[in-house]
C-alpha cells in the first residue's frame, strides 16, 4: 500500500470491516516511527514562573526537553475475519511508544478491540474500542498523515485529555488521568456506505453511542457520548486506501463530563466540524472547520511545565479547563508531489481559544511546512519545520499574555517511519 498521499479514503469501512472479497482469518500489521524534535527553547519570559521552561517549547509527552528523539509510535495490530463463514470482523492494536497513549499510563497500551458485523454494505454493526467518526485529521491512520503534528484546533478539542478538576487547586498539577483519547471510544456504532444512481458517488454515515472516557479509564458516571457523522465523496479512481476524489463531510460529539473540586459539577461538552478533502494523482487539497464548547483545555500556569513551582514557591503550575468556554478552529492545507515518491506539504491552521471573556481569549496561527519521501513500499523520510505565533487579541501588545505568547519558538521535526 503506497503512503505518499493523504487521501479521501472511506475510513469508516478501511478501518472498520474487511474487504468482502479478500476477507482473510487474519492480517499481521504495524510500524513504527522514530522522530526527532528541536525547538530554541525559550523560557517564560514574564509572570510568576519568568526564567523556568515555557511548556509550549519543550517535546512531549513528558516535556523534559527541547531536543529528543524518541520511538513515537511502535505499533502492531492483527485483523481479519472470523472463521465460519458469517460476516464478522475482528481487530485488535497494541501500542508501545513514547506519547500520550502509554505515558501516565500502561507502557503497552490497548489501542483496539472491536468486532464488527455486516449487515448489509448500507448497514454493518461495530462494537468495542475504537476510533469514533468525526475529524478527518483524527480518523485517518498514523501512516497515512501528511505531517507530523496535527492541526492545533484538532489535536486540542478533539483528542481528548481528562481531568478530575479545572485546575483551580494552587499546589495540583491536575495532570491528565490516563492516557488521551486518541480519537478513540468504547463503545457501539452503525454505519455503512448508501447505494447511490450514480456510480461515481458514495454516501457514508456513522451513528455511535460510546463511553465518553477514551481508551483507559472507566465509565465512571451515568452519561454516553453521541457521535454522528456524514461524507459524501465523488469518486475520480484508484481504490480503497489510496482512492482519489473529492469528499465532503460533517460531524458532532455531543456528551457530559464531570469535574471535581471547586468548580465541581456536570458540564456539557460539543464538538462540530465540517470540511473537505480533494485528490489527484499529483496534488491535494483540504481544509476543516471544528467548533466546540464545553471542558476547553486552557494551557498551565504561567505558561510553565505542569509541576514547577514558581519563583516564590508559593504555587504549582497546572493544567487547566474552562469547563463552560467555547473554542474554534481550522486548517487549509495542500500537498504537490513534485518528484516521484516525493511531495512539498504546506499548511495553516489557526486555533481560537476561550473566545466568549477578552481573559481567556488566546489565538494561535501555524504554519507547517513539510517534505515527504517514500523511500520503498516500507519506508517514508518526513521533515516538518513550524512557524508559531500567539496573542490575546483583546489585550493590550504589553500585557503579560501577549509577552508570553511572544516566545514561542519554531519548531523542527524529523521522522522515519517503517510500516509493514
Amino acid at each position: 500500500m503506497p503512503l505518499d498521499c493523504a487521501e479521501a479514503a472511506n475510513w469508516l469501512l478501511i478501518q472498520g470491516s474487511e474487504p468482502e472479497h479478500k476477507a482473510q482469518p487474519y492480517r499481521i500489521w504495524g510500524f513504527v516511527q522514530g522522530e526527532f524534535h528541536h525547538t530554541d527553547d525559550s523560557p517564560i519570559p514574564v509572570g510568576g514562573w519568568a526564567g523556568e521552561a515555557m511548556a509550549a517549547n519543550r517535546i512531549g509527552p513528558d516535556k523534559r526537553s527541547a531536543s529528543r528523539g524518541q520511538i513515537k509510535r511502535a505499533r502492531l495490530g492483527v485483523r481479519g475475519r472470523v472463521p465460519g463463514g458469517a460476516p464478522l470482523d475482528y481487530a485488535l492494536t497494541l501500542d508501545a511508544g513514547d506519547n500520550a497513549a502509554t505515558y501516565r499510563s500502561n507502557p503497552v497500551q490497548l489501542i483496539d478491540a472491536s468486532l464488527s458485523y455486516r449487515f448489509t454494505p448500507a448497514l454493518r454493526l461495530r462494537l468495542g474500542q475504537f476510533k469514533h467518526p468525526g475529524s478527518e485529521e483524527g480518523m485517518r491512520p498514523a501512516p497515512r498523515q501528511p505531517y507530523i503534528y496535527p492541526s492545533a484546533a484538532v489535536d486540542q478539542l478533539v483528542n481528548e485529555s481528562f481531568f478530575d478538576t479545572a485546575g483551580e487547586d494552587p499546589l495540583d498539577p491536575n495532570h491528565p488521568q490516563g492516557a488521551r483519547s486518541l480519537y478513540h471510544d468504547i463503545g457501539v456504532q452503525l454505519f455503512g456506505a448508501l447505494p447511490d444512481q450514480q456510480p461515481d458517488w458514495e454516501h457514508s454515515y456513522a451513528l455511535m453511542l460510546g463511553n465518553g472516557h477514551g481508551i483507559t479509564r472507566l465509565d465512571d458516571d451515568n452519561h454516553k457520548d453521541v457521535y454522528l457523522y456524514w461524507a459524501s465523496e465523488h469518486l475520480l479512481g484508484g481504490k480503497g486506501a489510496a482512492r482519489l476524489g473529492t469528499k465532503l463531510f460533517i460531524w458532532r460529539q455531543q456528551g457530559k463530563r464531570t469535574l471535581d473540586g471547586a468548580e465541581a459539577g456536570t458540564y456539557a461538552r460539543t464538538r462540530t466540524g465540517a470540511g473537505f478533502i480533494h485528490t489527484q494523482e499529483r496534488w491535494r487539497l483540504s481544509g476543516e472547520y471544528v467548533a466546540a464548547r464545553g471542558m476547553i483545555p486552557n494551557g498551565t500556569d504561567g505558561g510553565a511545565v505542569a509541576g514547577t513551582w514558581n519563583l516564590s514557591g508559593t504555587q504549582l503550575a497546572g493544567f487547566n479547563l474552562l469547563p463552560e468556554g467555547k473554542a474554534n478552529g481550522w486548517y487549509l492545507e495542500g500537498g504537490w508531489q513534485f518528484a516521484p515518491r516525493t511531495w512539498l506539504d504546506l499548511r495553516f491552521d489557526r486555533f481560537d481559544r476561550g473566545t466568549d471573556h477578552a481573559s481567556t481569549y488566546r489565538r494561535f496561527d501555524t504554519w507547517t511546512l513539510g517534505l515527504r519521501h517514500q523511500v520503498d513500499r516500507h519506508w517514508q523520510l518526513m521533515a516538518n519545520l513550524q512557524w508559531r505565533e500567539g496573542e490575546a487579541p483583546d489585550l493590550a501588545a504589553s500585557a503579560p499574555p501577549n509577552q508570553l505568547l511572544d516566545a514561542l519558538d519554531p519548531r523542527l521535526s524529523l521522522q522515519i517511519q517503517a510500516v509493514f
